[in-house]
């Protein structure tokens, strides 16, 4: 290989920014005045207060906008960097992904973009992001495929190894549950249900208990939680299989009957729809004693 197949530059608002007290400070190689023309943008991750950090990075949003309307540079955000990225607007209309954690506040703040925050990459029409934290080392492989090759790609994850082709990020997720909202009725029925997960519990009955009709209960249900009754209960019983996986000496048999299953195909299904791992491989992976064995 005898030349570079990107030109690389740390682009800034301003010559030099302090971070952390003055900790340190980050000196671009270029502030946004002096990109005119680029065929790749990448926006960085966001730390902190989300409306006083994209309130501070707020002269990037014109830019990356203009870079992508005037020239078509492909844009690609890294973890939080998606809230950046959609403050342009680029992303109405489309998917992207973002840090598992973030992604309440993510549907919250933009209810026109597609969240997918089971996965690692999404690729909307040159509008790259990725999930979260490491997730980005995932997406950086994808555009070295994209604009490189695969040969280039592979031999990169061999050198840095990170683990090629990986595709979401549900195994990390830990699910605590949404009460970020004002509706105090279906947070009691937040509260049953984490309360009685071991049980088979009826939404209708559910309804009852707190005198709404089905129709009404699963429609405020899903605007405060951003999942329907039935999967919120799935996903409570599936977090405490996980925990119980992760620490205990229980088979998967046993830890399925705790967690309220009676049905083993149904209880491996639901559990690899929200880890994307089998109780089985779950356990092997994440149980200490297991993994020791």
């Amino acid at each position: 290989m005898d030349h570079d197949f990107f030109d690389i530059d740390l682009v800034g608002l301003n010559e030099s920014t302090d971070l952390y007290n003055g900790k340190f400070t980050v000196r671009p190689t270029k502030t946004i005045d002096q990109i005119d023309k680029t065929d790749l943008i990448i926006v960085t991750t966001i730390i902190g207060d989300m409306e006083k950090e994209l309130k501070a990075n707020g002269a990037f949003i014109p830019w990356i906008r203009e870079r992508r309307i005037k020239n078509n540079a492909e844009v690609a955000s890294l973890c939080t960097g998606a809230f950046l990225l959609a403050e342009t607007g680029l992303l109405n209309g489309k998917s992207c992904s973002t840090h598992w954690q973030a992604a309440d506040t993510f549907r919250k703040m933009y209810p026109r973009i597609n969240l997918l925050d089971d996965k690692v990459i999404t690729e909307d029409n040159g509008i790259y992001s990725s999930g979260g934290a490491y997730s980005f080392l995932n997406l950086l492989l994808h555009l070295v495929e994209k604009y490189c090759g695969r040969e280039a790609a592979i031999w990169c994850s061999k050198v840095f190894e990170i683990d090629f082709g990986r595709t979401d990020q549900n195994q990390f997720v830990v699910f605590n549950g949404q009460k970020d909202h004002l509706d105090e009725p279906i947070k009691h029925a937040q509260e049953f249900i984490e309360s009685n997960f071991m049980e088979k519990i009826n939404v209708e009955a559910l309804a009852d208990r707190l005198a709404i009709s089905r129709r009404n209960f699963v429609r405020r249900f899903k605007k405060a939680t951003s999942n329907t009754p039935i999967e919120y209960i799935q996903r409570v019983k599936i977090e405490a299989a996980k925990k119980s996986l992760e620490s205990s000496t229980q088979n998967v048999q046993e830890v399925m009957y705790k967690v309220g299953y009676n049905d083993s195909k149904a209880f491996r299904a639901v559990f690899k729809k929200y880890t994307g791992l089998s109780p089985f491989d779950y356990r092997n992976k994440y149980n200490r004693e297991m993994a020791m064995a």
